[in-house]
């Protein structure tokens, strides 16, 4: 199985992502994006169909990760405001 697997990477020139021993924090920030969109958008909704499940996620992105939510890493600002400013834009 695990052959298999890493077959099926290769195959598709997809790199595996490893932390070094000891240092678990490179995924630190995929982690934490996951937690809140399973917390506050895919474990509170049923999905009628596949398609609809599949552009979910997308909408809680677009919608309210990157324009509403501040977050601490940026300076508690949202994803969009941080990148306006660093663009030098307005939002």
């Amino acid at each position: 199985m695990v052959f298999a697997f890493r077959h099926l990477m290769d195959s598709l020139n997809v790199v595996q992502s490893f932390s070094k021993k000891g240092y678990p924090y490179d995924n630190a920030f995929c982690e934490s994006f996951f937690k809140y969109l399973k917390k506050n958008r895919t474990n509170r909704r049923s999905y009628r169909t596949a398609e609809e499940l599949r552009l979910d996620p997308f909408d809680y992105i677009e919608k309210l990760y990157n324009n509403q939510l501040p977050h601490g890493a940026i300076g508690y600002k949202t994803p969009n405001e941080h990148e306006a400013e660093y663009w030098g834009c307005t939002v």
